[in-house]
């Protein structure tokens, strides 16, 4: 092959997308593995007050999903939903340096949503849980039910 400028080009550029490629696939790994760490760190915050009837969905098979990860669970009082919701955001600053990007609800503390940007969290009443039903309004994400701690 005869060095040219053309050819030249065509090498550089077909190396830099090959760079390209393996950077992006490092960098998805590394975001799915961080996800994957946060949502068992939630899961301790929340099992640490007691939280019951633990769902995670996995959305990163699914168009148009919001986020990775649903985490889903409930309390029986707004004090203890309030008391979830602190014990993940502490659970997550302290174990991986996370913070959530917006929490709402804890004026009623009747459902409270926690952004984590690839994870959310979710952490209702029990009547309020039922009403809105978020487990199945993503019916093909896969559903794993966490056991609740004695």
């Amino acid at each position: 092959m005869t060095l040219t400028l053309q050819n030249l080009k065509k090498c550089v550029f077909s190396s830099l997308n090959r760079n390209f490629a393996v950077s992006l696939q490092v960098e998805t790994i590394w975001y799915m593995e961080t996800s994957t760490q946060l949502v068992e760190t939630i899961k301790k915050g929340i099992q640490e007050k007691k939280g019951s009837n633990i769902v995670v969905a996995d959305l990163q098979g699914i168009d148009g999903a919001i986020c990775h990860y649903f985490v889903i669970c409930q309390g029986n009082s707004p004090a203890q939903v309030e008391a979830i919701a602190d014990s993940v955001g502490e659970f997550a600053r302290k174990e991986m340096q996370e913070k959530p990007t917006a929490v709402v609800g804890l004026e009623n503390a009747q459902w409270v949503a926690m952004d984590y940007t690839d994870v959310m969290v979710h952490i209702f009443l029990p009547d309020v849980r039922e009403y809105y039903d978020l487990e199945h309004l993503w019916e093909d994400a896969e559903v794993t039910q966490i056991p609740d701690l004695d």
